[in-house]
């Protein structure tokens, strides 16, 4: 990897999200050699990629460069690969460009969509974790309906203006919001050859109620937001397949959908070679302890999602969110601080600020410790929030203006197909007809 040999004690971190982020700034300027390793050279803002697989936001704007966040630490090297396993005896990563040593090795690989083991809802459905799968499926929204105004068989339109989405937590109901304003004030402008009024946009959930992590108030609220923009939501049904057209559930409830996007669970994204015995099986996510040291090891440590540290309060581990990734990546740098100065870790406890979704334009909820609100205000706070924890004054800047653009002209303009995506299943769909 041609990282130089240092007399400090060599860190490495795999994984530029939340938590390696925070990590990273934390070990600027320390007495340590510290390596950053990930498959991606930015860092995703990942709250906001509904926005931009929705047309709301470029991909630019809400990622930003890893080097960039860098370029100031001495003694601090970034690599652009993907780690393949981990050799603990050895002390080594063994990645796509080459080996490297390691003194502390760092795991904030985050997590991954969880199909629950249904390969065929994993091969048909479309997932949104990256800026690639967003971008993808915003490719797919347009060119469904530019392929319906070419169908002549009526069937076939329908399935292509009917929008599914698996999954009624944060990123089901802020993807569902998003694309029922589309429907509301863009799509009739852009298609007028089209009746709009047939576009579906259906929300399952298996649970009792959307966002069941937010309190049952925010529940209520937020569903009352989504029926009132015309989103249909089913609750109590489970997805049980989806064959690239017919969506079949454990209920009698079936779907006839040219899109289905799978929001429904996440899961850690493991790297090979830690003991099996560190790992939760359900949801490959790594033990640790309260130092976020990985159980059965003494020099590798995870943050962020793809760790569960189970405590009395979190017996499953912290919420998969940002802010307990960015919490455990801080006191982590400050943890290794102490070890360099011969001192003692101090154990991770998570404050939660609360959590936050917004379901379309002036429309949002709010959980905070002691409060809990909705409505306009609540647009507003998750506005404000999200925008101030963008990495970059010029994201920043760029979603501000972006925001304030859509808001007065009840657009976006976004809608660019700047990289055409056809599933398998749908690439003869409407042949025949066209």
């Amino acid at each position: 990897m041609n990282i130089p040999v240092s007399k400090n004690p060599r860190i490495v971190i795999i994984g530029g999200g939340f938590a390696g982020i925070a990590l990273a700034k934390k070990l600027k300027n320390t007495n340590y050699q510290v390596v950053m390793l990930d498959k991606h050279n930015y860092h995703t803002f990942q709250p906001l990629l509904y926005q931009v697989a929705t047309g709301g936001l470029e991909a630019g704007s809400i990622a930003y460069p890893i080097r960039k966040v860098i370029q100031q630490y001495k003694d601090f090297y970034f690599r652009l690969t993907s780690v393949k396993e981990i050799d603990t005896v050895n002390q080594k990563i063994i990645s796509e460009i080459g080996d490297l040593h390691y003194d502390y090795l760092v795991i904030a690989t985050g997590s991954k969509t969880n199909y629950f083991g249904n390969k065929e809802i994993e091969r048909n459905a479309m997932s949104m974790k990256t800026i690639p799968q967003s971008l993808n499926i915003r490719s797919f929204i347009l060119e469904n309906f530019e392929q319906a105004v070419l169908t002549k068989d009526e069937a076939d339109r329908n399935a292509l203006m009917n929008f599914v989405l698996v999954g009624a937590g944060p990123t089901g109901v802020e993807l569902a919001g998003a694309l029922a304003e589309m429907k509301k004030e863009i799509l009739q402008k852009d298609y007028p050859d089209l009746d709009i009024s047939k576009m579906q946009i259906n929300l399952i959930q298996s649970g009792d109620r959307v966002l069941n992590t937010m309190s049952e108030k925010s529940s209520v609220a937020a569903e009352k937001f989504l029926d009132n923009l015309g989103v249909k939501v089913w609750k109590n049904v489970r997805v049980t397949n989806y064959d690239g057209r017919i969506i079949s559930t454990n209920s009698d409830l079936s779907f006839d959908s040219a899109t289905v996007i799978w929001t429904a669970g996440v899961q850690g994204a493991t790297v090979h070679g830690l003991d099996a015995k560190s790992l939760v099986e359900r949801v490959e996510r790594i033990r640790v302890n309260q130092f976020n040291l990985v159980n059965g090891y003494d020099n590798i440590f995870a943050v962020g999602d793809i760790a569960s540290m189970e405590t009395q309060k979190f017996p499953q581990g912290h919420p998969m969110m940002a802010q307990p990734a960015i919490q455990q990546g801080d006191l982590l740098g400050d943890n290794f601080i102490k070890l360099s100065q011969n001192k003692l870790m101090k154990p991770f406890e998570y404050n939660d600020k609360g959590s936050m979704a917004t379901i379309g334009r002036n429309k949002a909820v709010v959980d905070l410790p002691k409060y809990h609100f909705s409505g306009f205000f609540a647009w507003v706070v998750w506005m404000f929030v999200h925008l101030f924890s963008l990495i970059g004054f010029k994201n920043k800047a760029v979603v501000f203006m972006n925001w304030m653009y859509n808001y007065i002209r009840f657009d976006r303009e976004g809608r660019l197909i700047v990289r055409p995506f056809k599933k398998r299943s749908f690439t003869t769909f409407t042949s025949d007809e066209i």
